[in-house]
């Protein structure tokens, strides 16, 4: 049964300015799309963070429906994409991290941790309502980039993608649902060959494995998704309840998250000066990476080149 519907939250829901994400909704395929679009270093800082959980509550609080032009419409396919040109999202925002971590402030990084959670709990629970989601990856997808990917029930990815977990590179592991979310997706064993490898895997490679649904050349990855939804439309709603069973039958519960971020937590305050070093240099590549290659340097000390930074990070962040 329909729960009641809050004409307030979802009054013009698609058509509010958000500073750091872009949503629209396309009555002819009843399809949602967010795009991701921090402002800085393209990763999750609590800014996305906020207007994520807004908006997608006010979704998953009217069963997926939304108001448009007057009438009430189900949202039968929710994509999650990228306005970030060659990157999806490097996740979380290290450089926040850094100075939670010296500041020894557990709660201001357990909170950072549970707002995390709580957005991929609902996208994993499909908003609980009967659509599917979608993660469409054009660029790098990078630790909690990654995590976000995983979190929905189809991947589509260009074949110029790359994903992966780097945290092991600098002492740490992804704590918001990727050890969750891989190994239902590949088993216990693979998933953890995975996080502990510190690589960053092309799309191809994740499409071998099982991790990518559906695999694309480059710039055709929007045309893959509208293609997806006519190809699948005659048996939309079976394939919906098909999905629903994953939750059933291997839940991923909010208490799992929890249990696994609070472990990640507990990780993250042990870090030493060294990873939180390089950190920092990491942060470095990003915002040169985003500022077109120009050369960074902090007003305490000179951070060093990606050429100087181990040849596997160098490769995460390249």
């Amino acid at each position: 049964m329909n729960a009641p519907v809050d004409f307030r939250a979802i009054e013009g829901m698609f058509e509010r300015k958000y500073r750091q994400i872009e949503v629209k909704f396309e009555p002819d395929y009843s399809v949602a799309w967010t795009f991701l679009n921090p402002s800085g270093v393209p990763c999750f800082n609590l800014g996305i963070l906020d207007e994520l959980r807004a908006h997608d509550e006010a979704i998953e609080m009217n069963g997926g429906r939304v108001l448009h032009e007057g009438d009430l419409r189900q949202i039968r396919y929710y994509v999650v994409a990228s306005k970030t040109e060659d990157i999806f999202n490097f996740g979380g925002d290290l450089a926040l991290f850094v100075r939670l971590v010296k500041e020894q402030d557990r709660d201001a990084l357990t909170h950072y941790a549970k707002l995390c959670i709580r957005n991929m709990h609902s996208r994993i629970c499909n908003y609980n309502s009967p659509m599917t989601t979608i993660s469409l990856v054009q660029g790098e997808a990078l630790g909690g980039g990654f995590e976000t990917v995983l979190s929905s029930n189809v991947i589509i990815a260009e074949r110029c993608a790359r994903m992966g977990t780097p945290e092991i590179l600098f002492n740490l592991f992804p704590g918001m649902g990727a050890y969750s979310l891989l190994a239902r997706r590949m088993g216990m064993k693979k998933a953890e060959e995975m996080i502990l490898s510190g690589r960053v895997f092309t799309a191809a490679e994740l499409h071998e494995m099982g991790v990518v649904d559906i695999l694309v050349d480059d710039g055709l990855g929007e045309t893959a998704v509208y293609d997806y939804i006519r190809s699948n439309e005659r048996r939309r709603n079976g394939m919906q309840a098909v999905f629903s069973c994953r939750q059933h039958f291997h839940p991923v519960s909010y208490d799992e998250l929890l249990n696994i971020t609070n472990i990640w937590v507990n990780a993250a305050m042990r870090l030493e000066e060294k990873d939180l070093k390089l950190m920092n240099r990491l942060v470095s590549s990003q915002l040169r990476r985003i500022n077109g290659g120009a050369a960074l340097r902090t007003p305490e000390t000179a951070i060093p080149q990606v050429a100087e930074m181990p040849m596997d990070l160098q490769y995460a962040v390249a």
